[in-house]
């Protein structure tokens, strides 16, 4: 079981992230699931950690495809291509790897809004604020990759209608998918909550992030499951 408990800096960031999380929730926001963060192998090495960081997402934080966000009073915006893993039954701590893959309903794409308006060394204050998290668009879930099946998955990122990088290792930067679903049942059990059906867990960018402007559009592909994608204006 991975933990955040021995990690001062990881209790008292999770613990400020949760309690903004209840406050969302108590003035009316709906969950909607989970994130995961600074997965990659250079990313875990930088901030001493041993897995990847986790933070939360609600109703408020959905983006509809195609759709236009302004950018305005964002201090250093990105777009992160992820999977987004869709989960069909609870998943408790401590659960093995046929147990978690028995959870996954589907996958599919999305894109995710960040904005990294905090030092991005200061892990404390990297989760109390949520893993600079403003958004998420969401693709269908496709039911034929229930269990987490990545065979044959290959990512493509357009940049203005131009392809800017691929993938054919949706894996390479994230970690292991089910090995990620795992870690995050196994630290919200640390802090009272649970992995729950329905809930989605987007699993971090599979490039490195996208430095976006107003202007810009980018678009997701995860071929063959569908795509995604946003524009960004100045206001």
């Amino acid at each position: 079981m991975t933990s955040t408990l021995g990690d001062p800096r990881l209790v008292r960031g999770m613990a400020a992230q949760l309690n903004r999380r209840r406050e969302c929730i108590k003035a009316g926001e709906k969950p909607l699931g989970w994130k995961v963060g600074f997965g990659a192998p250079a990313a875990l090495e930088k901030l001493g950690i041993q897995a990847p960081l986790i933070g939360f997402l609600t109703d408020q934080a959905l983006v509809a495809s195609g759709s236009t966000i302004s950018l305005a009073g964002w201090t250093k915006p990105v777009a992160e291509p992820e999977i987004a893993v869709h989960m069909g039954k609870d998943l408790r701590a401590g659960a093995d790897r046929d147990t978690a893959k028995a959870a996954i309903a589907g996958l599919g794409p999305a894109i995710e809004l960040a904005d990294v308006d905090r030092p991005p060394d200061d892990v404390e204050q990297i989760l109390a604020g949520n893993i600079y998290q403003r958004g998420v668009i969401l693709g269908a879930r496709n039911a034929s990759r229930a269990g987490g099946v990545l065979d044959g998955l290959s990512g493509r990122i357009l940049r203005n209608g131009t392809e800017f990088a691929q993938t054919t290792d949706p894996q390479a930067l994230t970690g292991e998918l089910i090995g990620i679903v795992r870690h995050v049942a196994d630290v919200l059990a640390e802090w009272g909550e649970k992995l729950r059906a329905g809930q989605i867990i987007i699993t971090g960018s599979v490039v490195p992030p996208l430095w976006v402007e107003a202007g810009e559009e980018v678009a997701f592909n995860l071929d063959p499951l569908g795509s995604v994608s946003i524009r960004f204006a100045a206001k």
